[in-house]
């Protein structure tokens, strides 16, 4: 990574911070650190960083507000840092406009994987590419839908898990696969996170009652197909 990779910090905990800060740095990265919701704004308005590491609980403005805050104007990636570990705070995070979400304690290494995913993602749009099956499309680039010529407005990690069915149609997509891909961990198996995201996936493909194209393989899977169950 080159040293023009600017990554922004907001995390009022000083040592967490500071940690943080050190492993980046050693890294290759170029940090700025926020200590609260406002000067995190501010900076990421005045000096735009390549991706924000962002606390959910901070003093003023909650991590949540300005997530969305910047999602009004910004798609700069977001990686959550919190010390919440229930599936609904992490849900509540990305439907927020986070892309990823981590855990507190985690590894550094950790960290350091998810920001290298997350980049990549971003130099994959600079290359976009436009997938089609049956009468669904999805442009990589200006993440556009269509279904038809009817548009559909996607979260961003809807967006994530439906280019992942686009980019492998008619393949059995694993839950494993699926946590691998769009969350890089796996919630467990008592979580219903990716239950929850195929069903907003599929009110919002279905909106017209057009045929599903997302289908369940039971005891395994989802996959994209034409034919039914």
């Amino acid at each position: 990574m080159t040293e023009e990779t600017r990554i922004l910090v907001i995390e009022d905990d000083q040592p967490i911070a500071d940690f943080v800060k050190r492993s980046l740095v050693y890294d290759g990265y170029r940090v700025q650190v926020a200590h609260d919701g406002l000067e995190g704004l501010r900076l990421a308005r005045d000096m735009p960083p390549d991706l924000i590491v962002l606390d959910l609980m901070l003093p003023g403005i909650d991590g949540l507000t300005v997530c969305k805050r910047l999602r009004a104007y910004n798609d700069v990636p977001i990686i959550i840092l919190t010390a919440r570990n229930a599936v609904s705070d992490r849900v509540n995070g990305l439907d927020s406009g986070a892309d990823d979400y981590l855990v507190k304690p985690f590894a550094p290494d950790e960290l350091l994987a998810r920001i290298r995913a997350l980049l990549r993602r971003v130099k994959q749009k600079r290359n976009p590419t436009v997938y089609r099956y049956a009468d669904l499309e999805l442009n990589s680039g200006t993440h556009e839908v269509k279904r038809g010529t009817r548009k559909i407005k996607l979260t961003a990690k809807e967006f994530d898990l439906l280019t992942l069915f686009m980019s492998n149609p008619e393949q059995v997509l694993t839950r494993d696969i699926i946590y691998d891909r769009i969350w890089g961990y796996d919630f467990g198996a008592e979580s219903n996170l990716i239950e929850v995201y195929i069903r907003y996936l599929r009110n919002k493909l279905e909106e017209n009652s057009e045929p599903r194209l997302i289908h369940t393989v039971r005891g395994v899977g989802y996959i994209l197909r034409t034919y039914g169950e």
